[in-house]
């Protein structure tokens, strides 16, 4: 392989000192793209909650209902600062990103397109942004249009997909299997041309670069905090304030509500609208500290070292007989996805994982993309700035050790 050195800005190194998992176990950590590690200060920040301060949010005046409810909106606005958000009251906390696709179709889609009504998404789609646009299509008689990809990763022509009938678009910013960083601008321009909504499925930028919400002026964007140092079971959904104001609830119950009468109820204002019940508390508290821990880093940071490991990677990886890496495109992100000839990717997922290798194979949420391939199952490595280029020789030596073993 070339010989890479990392930036001054990034130390991976030293950044690992702050994840407990990589200090009491041997491993080298390659599906990030799947699930990224947690720093302990966002460990502790769940724990701390726990012990200190466990109690419910905006419903009681006691001290400790306070102080919770604090550090949850506190949360919120963190988020809303890291996406450059002027209004707090469009960060909305969900699930993650799957939740987040399905508060849009059950709650704006249901009630705004009608028969003949068209929505557009792209082959590449991850299944949470291919099957809540599927359902919903068949709820009210619309039709789901595709733009396909080519084989290098990349949409050519989406202009060709609009018209007069297209309401909404929703595409991936990152795709989770090429690794492709797509021309949203271009998107969502389109979009604005033929008076359609806009949706970005950010579950895989978020992360690892800047996203400048109002900059890209998209009208949702959804993300997932697990994917960003954060704990499971949170994600967000952004939304333009004069949208989420005309959308009807995703789920009914308490915190949502104004008032509750025994035949009707209204609703109370946004975000809490879209928030019934006990919300993860814990959970956004914890994905704050993650943003706080992100933004010490830095994005742009971030990003510059991922490019330089990614680059070495592929270069190591294409040095390997009997690989194919699938797509080229020009604007990546940290995921490479590749096979070996004549081993299946879960038996090579499991040589690796002799070696204290972790990484994705499957379908990756994506069997339409794996469809065009022609192929059951690829494998992934997907990196973060956690990852060192010592790992990615490491990973190139077991995988050859896997290509003798299958010889």
């Amino acid at each position: 392989c070339i010989n890479m050195t990392q930036p001054n800005s990034i130390d991976a190194n030293q950044l690992r000192k702050s994840f407990p998992i990589f200090e009491k176990r041997s491993l080298i950590y390659l599906d990030s793209a799947a699930t990224s590690q947690k720093p302990k200060i966002v460990i502790d920040a769940v724990k701390n909650f726990y012990n200190e301060y466990n109690s419910n949010v905006h419903r009681s005046i006691y001290d400790i209902s306070q102080e919770a409810t604090e550090a949850y909106e506190t949360a919120r606005e963190k988020v809303a600062k890291f996406l450059n958000v002027d209004k707090v009251d469009s960060i909305i906390f969900t699930k993650g990103t799957t939740e987040s696709m399905n508060l849009i179709a059950y709650s704006w889609v249901r009630h705004n397109l009608k028969k003949d009504d068209e929505i557009l998404i792209t082959e590449m789609e991850h299944h949470s942004n291919m099957v809540p646009w599927q359902l919903a299509c068949k709820d009210v008689g619309a039709k789901l249009k595709i733009i396909p990809f080519e084989f290098d990763g990349t949409l050519k022509h989406p202009e060709k997909y609009f018209s007069k009938r297209t309401k909404l678009v929703s595409i991936s910013h990152q795709s989770n299997v090429f690794g492709t960083i797509n021309d949203i601008d271009k998107i969502i321009n389109l979009a604005k041309k033929y008076n359609a909504i806009s949706v970005i499925d950010a579950a895989q930028s978020v992360p690892h670069f800047p996203v400048d919400v109002k900059a890209i002026d998209c009208d949702f964007l959804a993300f997932s905090g697990h994917k960003m140092l954060g704990p499971t079971g949170v994600g967000v959904l952004y939304g333009k304030p004069e949208l989420l104001e005309n959308m009807n609830p995703f789920l009914g119950g308490g915190e949502m509500i104004r008032s509750v009468q025994l035949n009707e109820s209204t609703w109370n204002d946004i975000p809490w609208k879209f928030e019934a019940g006990t919300p993860n508390i814990a959970q956004a508290i914890g994905l704050g500290v993650a943003v706080d821990f992100l933004n010490e880093i830095g994005m742009n940071n971030i990003h510059n070292y991922e490019k330089l490991i990614t680059d070495y990677a592929l270069n190591c990886l294409n040095e390997i007989d009997g690989i194919t890496i699938y797509g080229n495109p020009p604007n990546r992100g940290g995921v490479i996805t590749f096979n070996i000839n004549n081993i299946h990717s879960h038996d090579l997922a499991q040589i690796l994982n002799d070696d204290k290798i972790a990484i994705r194979a499957g379908h990756h949420c994506a069997q339409p993309i794996m469809n065009k391939l022609n192929v059951s199952s690829t494998a992934r490595a997907s990196f973060y700035f956690y990852n060192t280029f010592d790992e990615i020789d490491l990973l190139c030596k077991s995988i050859k050790k896997a290509i003798k073993l299958f010889k």
